[in-house]
């Protein structure tokens, strides 16, 4: 007779064969070609654009990293940093989307760090040589928490050495993302935003269920000291959360003007006048997802007190309370077993729908802009893509490496990543689609001072300065724009042919 262990993992390799399937369907287009492979041609509908954009933004962290966060810390931290990244989401859509998405038609950019090499003229290839190490240096942590978030679904549910767990992850997301390319990975991420919604509203519905009800669930929240406290911190008792660290939470925001996964979807609509239904499609889905995740985080602290889960003293630990749901859905039946495998699909989901789109933007990143780009090796297009294939499992081994530690905290890594790319690249965007003036020395300077400045908080400045611990995303984002400003400013002016290029691509039409 099957147990519930063997129907979860059954209906989880269903999907599985069928990402893999899809990787396999699209590797003949994949191979036409690098705009194909990087891009897909530049053929994706706004639902496709949309729901993948925002699904390899969210990464396991959402069904893993936000609930574990607001299950020991409270709604404070996960509520401003929800909201940081609502608005980020919308404004990302809102200005950056259509013009990054004209400004590379026009100028012919495969790639984020192409088009700022084709942007600014840089014929010296300082800036792409800058970004593809920058994207190599951030994506290699960021790819390395979606390991580990398989890792412990597959360990803590059927009790697998942790490792061989991780590794076994890491091989099925190598497989498929290195056959199918870009469109393989953006059908796929439509397809798991789906799956990632069902598995979150399922666990609300049995976790609220198994916790005795809405009513319950609120009244043992309202019972811990700040738990729902906007102003406060409830991690290990008390503390405040004041002005600077709602500001410094929300500015997760800003990240979004630099990941590189995501402005790629901008660049890969197939008409522009597509973007309006994606902005509103994308911007819905993450304020309902990310709201749902903490409400989970909610249940899943009744359920904790209540002595069904746990008890987690670490965030580490508190990240698997719906692989612990799951688990107690899944002794109820046969149909309820299978419901916690799609559940636990989600959370793979939410992982491969990440760590395709950073494996992708890495090969880019190696075999166009550092290969093709600074080195100037003359290579054809099969020897391009396998150098790509390539770049995707060097990638996927360091990040293994990184991930080793079964103890990683899911929510941590993807902060330090993210608060790279927000920094590095998010301000420079933000001056290349927007201010004429912009020069190439503004650019170089503002890019090494926002990757630099994310590396100094983090380990220097935060951990000894007192008043000045709070998230590295801030000052790295601010610091960088005044220095794109300041720099640009006393160098000389872009010549008359950027200039017109600029205008061109932000008139309308």
């Amino acid at each position: 007779m099957l147990t519930k262990e063997w129907i979860m993992l059954g209906t989880i390799l269903v999907y599985v064969a069928l990402i893999v399937g899809v990787g396999i369907r699209f590797s003949r287009r994949a191979g036409k070609g690098a705009d194909a492979f990087f891009l897909g041609g530049r053929s994706l509908g706004p639902f496709v654009t949309a729901m993948s954009a925002e699904a390899s933004d969210m990464s396991g962290w959402l069904l893993m990293g936000m609930p574990g966060l607001a299950l020991l810390c409270g709604t404070a931290e996960a509520f401003w940093t929800a909201l940081g990244l609502a608005i980020g989401t919308y404004l990302n859509w809102l200005i950056v989307a259509r013009r990054l998405r004209r400004y590379t038609v026009l100028t012919g950019s495969i790639t984020v760090p192409d088009f700022f090499s084709r942007r600014f003229r840089d014929d010296k290839h300082i800036l792409s040589t800058l970004a593809a190490v920058m994207i190599i240096i951030f994506f290699v942590p960021y790819t390395a928490s979606g390991f580990v978030t398989c890792g412990k679904l597959f360990s803590t549910l059927f009790g697998m050495e942790y490792r061989q767990a991780m590794l076994l992850s890491a091989a099925i997301i190598v497989v498929y993302t290195a056959l199918g390319g870009f469109l393989a990975a953006s059908v796929t991420d439509y397809l798991q935003s789906i799956l990632m919604t069902f598995a979150l509203l399922a666990v609300i519905g049995f976790g609220l269920s198994y916790a005795g009800g809405l009513g319950n669930v609120m009244t043992n929240a309202r019972a811990i000291p700040q738990y729902l406290s906007l102003t406060a911190a409830a991690e290990q008792g008390a503390g405040s959360f004041g002005f600077l660290p709602i500001l410094s939470t929300m500015a997760w925001g800003l990240g979004y003007f630099g990941v590189p996964h995501v402005l790629l979807r901008f660049m890969a609509i197939r008409k522009e006048e597509e973007l309006k239904l994606a902005h509103r499609i994308g911007s819905v889905w993450v304020v309902i997802s990310m709201g749902a995740a903490i409400v989970i985080g909610i249940v899943g602290r009744a359920l904790m007190d209540q002595g069904l889960v746990g008890p987690y003293v670490s965030t580490s630990e508190s990240e698997t309370i719906i692989v612990a749901i799951a688990h107690i859905l899944s002794g109820n039946g046969l149909v309820l077993a299978i419901l916690a495998g799609l559940i636990l699909a989600g959370i793979l989901a939410a992982t491969m729908s990440t760590a395709d789109s950073q494996l992708l933007t890495a090969a880019s990143a190696v075999s166009e802009d550092l290969f093709k780009g600074v080195f100037r090796w003359r290579i054809g297009e099969k020897q391009s893509l396998w150098i790509a294939r390539g770049t995707v499992v060097a990638v996927s081994i360091l990040a293994a490496i990184l991930a080793y530690d079964p103890d990683s905290s899911v929510f941590k890594i993807v902060s330090f990543a993210w608060a790279g790319f927000g920094a590095a690249f998010g301000p420079l965007m933000l001056f290349s689609l927007f201010w004429k003036r912009t020069t190439l020395q503004g650019a170089v300077a503002g890019m090494v001072t926002g990757g630099a400045t994310i590396f100094l908080w983090k380990f220097l400045i935060r951990p000894n300065v007192a008043f000045l611990d709070f998230y590295e995303l801030l000052p790295a984002f601010l610091l960088s724009a005044l220095v794109i400003y300041v720099v640009s400013l006393v160098t000389a002016a872009p010549s008359a042919e950027i200039q017109a290029e600029f205008d061109q691509a932000n008139s309308v039409g």
